[in-house]
């Protein structure tokens, strides 16, 4: 049975928008749980998700609950990091992962078990609103799905976010850009798959 997942990350509502574009929703309509990357600002995100399949988040640097504002605060759905198993795959989700990508493989295998204590077959991170997927040689995915209100960081245009697709011992990534509904990025693991970023997002602020 192929289990799909959505990927959003960085949401900053209110400051980007007072919701999440009705694009995202409409992409999302239909998967059976979401993972938010984290950068809330309010868990009134967390709560409109919800509807839409059972979400669960990594707390970002900006959802810190003595922050105010914007601090979003304790609640059973927000963890630091996430780990599930989804049909026999590990998932792990965490806000930031520390410019991983600047790192050699071995830099990368040693940052994911520091990270989540274990092996993942999937890494899931936000916090640089650039949408990025990435097959390390031993088949680990990591991904980041960018930012639905703020892609690249800009304001006032229309972002990303991620689908994940698991089928027994496979997985299947894609990001989609909001604007258009295009694939953006894709891969399929477990694999090895070169480090590909999305492309820099025209106009804004």
């Amino acid at each position: 049975m192929t289990v799909r997942i959505g990927l959003v990350g960085d949401t900053h509502i209110p400051s980007a928008g007072d919701d999440l574009p009705k694009e995202a929703y409409e992409i999302l309509e239909g998967v059976d749980r979401i993972l938010h990357t984290g950068d809330l600002h309010t868990l009134d995100v967390v709560e409109n998700l919800d509807h839409i399949a059972p979400t669960l988040v990594s707390r970002g640097n900006g959802d810190d609950p003595k922050r105010r504002p914007p601090g979003v605060p304790d609640d059973p759905r927000i963890a630091e990091r996430v780990i599930i198993e989804v049909e026999g795959l590990t998932i792990g989700l965490t806000h930031d992962l520390e410019h991983a990508e600047i790192r050699t493989n071995g830099e990368v295998g040693a940052l994911l078990e520091r990270h989540f204590g274990r092996r993942v077959h999937v890494a899931i991170s936000g916090h640089s609103h650039v949408p990025l997927v990435w097959g390390l040689p031993d088949g680990t995915a990591l991904v980041n799905p960018g930012s639905p209100t703020l892609p690249y960081g800009y304001r006032g245009l229309l972002g990303t976010l991620g689908l994940l697709e698991i089928d027994g011992g496979t997985f299947e990534i894609t990001v989609v850009d909001l604007g258009t509904k295009a694939t953006q990025l894709h891969m399929v693991g477990p694999a090895s798959h070169p480090l590909t970023r999305g492309p820099r997002p025209v106009g804004g602020h």
